[in-house]
């Protein structure tokens, strides 16, 4: 299946995340709130599709260096998860939206690192170009949503340190896992009118850090 990038689809996923039923988890003591942006953009690849950014980040940063990520961060005191996520879709990739270019929110989702995300899905529509904030982000790629829907894009595993399973997304020949496979395969799931709950879902070892 394709997702064309137009307002059909825009208007698709909004209905789609207004049916989901969303979890909170409330304050969990010790867990820094955080809020990341699952942003619709168009494909650059010249298929006409929509897709999601997904950025590159800085080696060498003290959380999640050099790994995969959705643009975001820490909720400021006094901020709601969407404010932050549009000022982090700002600060990191110089990104500007509106609260009303917010589709849904997603389940909260507790890391290992000591963080409880809170997903927010958002269409970036027709944009500037990005600028990077090359303290924080090294690259972007955009993800069509017609590869995260695959069948084969998700896979899921043991460790030997867990009884719960690990995800993973691979897509366009890279491997992305949780905390952020965990975010967009809820949004896949999201996506394709099924209520699919993931906080259960393990991180790998090296991003418990």
């Amino acid at each position: 299946m394709t997702f064309a990038f137009n307002d059909a689809t825009r208007q698709l996923i909004a209905s789609r995340c207004a049916a989901f039923t969303r979890l909170t988890a409330g304050a969990l003591p010790g867990l820094k709130h955080a809020a990341v942006a699952i942003t619709l953009v168009a494909a650059d690849d010249g298929s006409g599709e929509t897709a999601l950014i997904l950025t590159g980040r800085v080696p060498g940063l003290r959380s999640h260096g050099g790994q995969w990520a959705l643009p975001g961060g820490r909720i400021d005191d006094g901020e709601t998860p969407l404010a932050a996520a549009l000022r982090e879709l700002h600060e990191e990739i110089g990104l500007d939206l509106a609260p009303s270019d917010m589709l849904g929110t997603l389940d909260d989702y507790p890391t290992r690192s000591g963080y409880l995300i809170t997903p927010v899905v958002a269409w970036g529509g027709d944009h500037s170009p990005l600028r990077l904030n090359p303290q924080e982000v090294a690259s972007v790629r955009r993800i069509r949503l017609a590869d995260i829907a695959r069948e084969d894009a998700v896979a899921f595993d043991t460790i030997p340190e867990s009884e719960r399973r690990v995800v993973r997304l691979h897509v366009n020949g890279r491997t992305i896992h949780a905390p952020t496979a965990a975010l967009i395969y809820q949004f896949r799931e999201v996506l394709a009118g099924r209520q699919t709950r993931v906080a259960d879902l393990e991180q790998p070892v090296f991003a418990w850090r």
